[in-house]
């Protein structure tokens, strides 16, 4: 056993571990790094959803929505959206606020054989 503590790494010293077992599969990584539990008739398991959710934890990014709320319920973006009936694409306001769009902001459509490019006029290529 390689974590002796039983605790699972976490943070800076679990990003630090991973590191240092460079290619060994993701599997054994998370073992190693205390994500495992052991049975009752003694088999190992590894916790893979927790392992990676400490290693997106470790890494700072935030995958919940820290917005605050404004009181109304409204839609959360799906990214995904269909044709209307009347032919129209509705891009919903989850989408205008996510961005910081005002209204009067202008975009330019290019149009490909199976997609809808929209760039905002006025704004840096962020590709």
């Amino acid at each position: 056993m390689s974590n002796p503590s039983k605790e699972p790494l976490t943070g800076q010293a679990l990003l630090e571990k991973v590191k240092e077992l460079g290619n060994l599969p993701k599997e054994e990584k998370a073992r190693q790094c205390g994500y495992y539990t052991v049975t009752k008739n003694n088999v190992e398991r590894v916790n893979m959803m927790k392992f990676l959710n400490a290693l997106i934890d470790a890494e700072g990014i935030q995958l919940d929505s820290k917005q605050p709320s404004n009181g109304r319920g409204g839609r959360s973006a799906s990214y995904r959206i269909s044709v209307q009936s009347n032919g129209n694409l509705l891009i919903g306001a989850a989408y205008t606020k996510q961005m910081g769009l005002q209204p009067g902001d202008e975009f330019e459509i290019s149009l490909g054989r199976k997609h809808i490019h929209l760039k905002q006029v006025g704004a840096e290529d962020e590709e």
